[in-house]
């Protein structure tokens, strides 16, 4: 099995997609127990990793609009 990627270094997209294998994998209760564990610390931190993406992507969005909108009045984007 391959060195994992460095999580600070993967983009949104790819932190995604290796999360979504990880939950398959975990899902599938085929892993055994120190496997799922790893697994499960790995998922959390590449959770964290696309939150951390997602929040700098709303407020660069937000600053954007903010700045478009200063002078037409438009309200910040409101993301939920």
């Amino acid at each position: 099995m391959s060195e994992p990627a460095d999580i600070d270094a993967m983009s949104f997209e790819a932190a995604l997609a290796e999360l979504e294998q990880i939950v398959a994998r975990l899902e599938s209760g085929q892993a055994p127990l120190e496997d799922s564990i790893r697994m499960y610390e790995r998922g959390a931190e590449l959770k964290a990793h696309c939150e951390t993406r997602l929040e700098a992507a709303r407020l660069r969005v937000e600053k954007i609009v903010m700045g478009a909108g200063a002078a037409q009045g438009v309200e910040p984007a409101e993301f939920s």
